[in-house]
Formats: structure tokens, sequence, C-alpha cells
């Protein structure tokens, strides 16, 4: 007789991976709880944080936002993987991450609360930085 053990995979929660990716997606923390600790493009994320310490210590007359410009296009890349895991239909979505739990997806409201707040702070962050970017490349930073 032989025994077969089922290896049960831990459940990926769909909304908590948004908001994971909406609050700490400069720094991974959405691509660790997905893919664990040997995810590369988590530490990619995780590296703007030193990058920008570094370009702080580096260049301390520069501007800031060139300072933190490591950061914020990691927080954007965050909000852009909040907006695509978040809106991912739950077939897929339990088929990719959760084909081993046993348990299927269903989210709900909170969801729906998570995106649209992404989508407001995304979409703000992004126009902001267009708007300081080219202020600093076309007039020096005459409007701030």
């Amino acid at each position: 007789m032989t025994t077969t053990t089922i290896l049960q995979h831990s459940h990926k929660n769909k909304a908590v991976t948004s908001l994971l990716a909406f609050l700490l997606g400069m720094l991974g923390a959405h691509r660790f709880y997905l893919h664990g600790a040997a995810d590369r493009w988590g530490w990619m994320h995780a590296a703007t944080l030193p990058a920008s310490l570094a370009l702080r210590q580096l260049f301390p007359d520069a501007d800031w936002f060139y300072q933190l410009l490591p950061l914020t296009v990691s927080a954007l890349v965050g909000f852009l993987e909040a907006l695509v895991l978040g809106l991912m239909p739950d077939e897929k979505w339990d088929g990719r991450y959760n084909a081993g739990s046993g348990r299927t997806s269903d989210t709900g409201w909170p969801l729906a609360v998570v995106l649209v707040a992404t989508l407001m702070l995304g979409a703000g962050t992004l126009i902001a930085t267009m708007a300081r970017l080219f202020d600093l490349l076309y007039t020096g930073g005459a409007y701030g």
C-alpha cells in the first residue's frame, strides 16, 4: 500500500494582494506575499528604497524629485500591479495562485474599494510625477 501526501498550498487572497500592492507596492510586499522571498521583482522593488537613500547621500544638492525618483517609479508600478491583479477574474486568479489550496476565491466590495483608491492615488501620482518632471526638464523647476 502506498501512502500519498497531498501538499496544500496557502490560499492567496486577491484583496489582500491588491491592498499590499496599493500600500506597500513600492517595497514589493505584494510580490513577496505571492511568490515568497525568492522573487526577483520583489527585490527590485525593495532595492528602490536604498537606491533613493544613496542618491540623497551622493547628490545632496539635487532636487528632491530626482532623489525620490526610483521610489516613485516603483510606487507607480505597484499601483499598476494592484490594478492588474485586482481586476483579474477569480477563476484565473485561483488557477494561477491558488491551484493547490483547495479553496476558491470570492472577491467582494473590499476589493472594489481598494481598486478605486488605487486608481485615484495612482493616477494622481502619475500626473504629479509627469508635471514635476516636465517642470524640471523644461523650466529648471521654475514652478516649484
